[in-house]
């Protein structure tokens, strides 16, 4: 019997449809799985209380993904510890992507910082998803205290040193940090009186015991109108379609000032890109409706879809610029 070489080697094309066919078989399943993805209900953790911004947001965004998925999407509340329970509970979920967490500036940003001691790594052990929006805060004063301008509140703040006290919902809000990163900025001395929420903050605002305070500014424009409060600008980069009359800090005489409350989708990491990016392609299609668009503009919130580089991207600096603000504020929770 000849032996025939070509019986025992497969000729070069036959490798080459073999290994195309092969390929082929391995993108099927993930293809189809990409498809077919959720195949049941998906968990959206909101770390804060039941009625707040993130939940109410949380909650629309939530009913909208299961009219589009097919797949009931629920909202679970996990509340505690500044947001770090819901966000924890996430970080060590399996990373399939049926449970998210809403983050937030508590979650992502400042608590690293604020903390002696996380439970989670806010950039390791999450995948982002989108940031879904930002909240501009507003410096309002009581109408009893003699400045109409910025300017004019850092001049009376250095002439009477430790005589000025701003109220927030607590310590390592946003509220606070504004307020501490004002003082830093501008030199002024200052005494921060935190509450047990933003809502008795503003009673004791307008009752005249605080002078001042970085408070949201949907929450602020209703008692600004009613004159029971004096703005004096946002603590955004850009002017806000809220109040575009409202100079920025920065444009009033604070450079740099930048300042806001925001929230946004992770996963847990090491979920699949393909889900990570049917999330962001969905959440991004959402935030784009007219009618959630006015949902969040009547919460004060601007809508800020981006992609999960560019949401990584932006946790990192707002990392970086809360480490800062944070250490000279000396505020710590044990």
């Amino acid at each position: 019997m000849r032996f025939h070489p070509s019986s025992s080697r497969a000729h070069p094309a036959a490798l080459v449809l073999a290994a195309a066919l092969a390929l082929g078989l391995l993108a099927a399943p993930t293809l189809a799985a990409a498809q077919a993805w959720p195949l049941r209900t998906v968990k959206l953790v909101v770390p804060f209380p039941p009625g707040g911004p993130l939940d109410t947001i949380g909650r629309a965004i939530a009913q909208k993904l299961t009219l589009a998925w097919g797949q009931s999407v629920i909202v679970e509340n996990k509340a505690g510890a500044g947001g770090n329970i819901g966000a924890d509970f996430v970080a060590k979920s399996p990373p399939d992507g049926y449970t998210v967490v809403m983050g937030a500036l508590s979650t992502h940003a400042v608590n690293p910082s604020l903390y002696a001691k996380m439970p989670y790594d806010a950039q390791k052990d999450f995948a982002p998803i989108s940031l879904v929006a930002i909240t501009p805060n507003v410096l309002v004063v009581n109408p009893s205290l003699p400045v109409h301008s910025v300017k004019e509140l850092i001049a009376y703040a250095k002439a009477h040193p430790g005589k000025l006290s701003f109220g927030s919902g607590s310590i390592g809000s946003a509220g606070h940090l504004a307020g501490e990163l004002f003082k830093v900025d501008t030199g002024v001395d200052m005494v921060h009186v935190p509450y047990k929420g933003a809502a008795p903050a503003m009673q004791a605002l307008l009752a005249g015991e605080t002078q001042l305070m970085f408070d949201n500014l949907a929450s602020s424009m209703a008692q600004v109108k009613a004159g029971k409060l004096r703005a004096l600008a946002v603590t955004t980069a850009q002017r806000s379609s809220l109040a575009p009359d409202l100079p920025t800090m920065a444009e009033a005489g604070v450079p740099g000032f930048d300042i806001s409350t925001w929230f946004g989708l992770l996963a847990p990491a090491g979920t699949p890109e393909f889900i990570i990016e049917k999330w962001n392609l969905r959440v991004r299609e959402i935030l784009s409706e007219p009618d959630m668009r006015a949902r969040l503009l009547a919460q004060g919130a601007q809508p800020a879809p981006d992609t999960p580089a560019e949401f990584a991207q932006f946790i990192a600096s707002e990392i970086a610029k809360y480490a800062r603000v944070v250490k000279a504020s000396g505020a710590r929770v044990d």
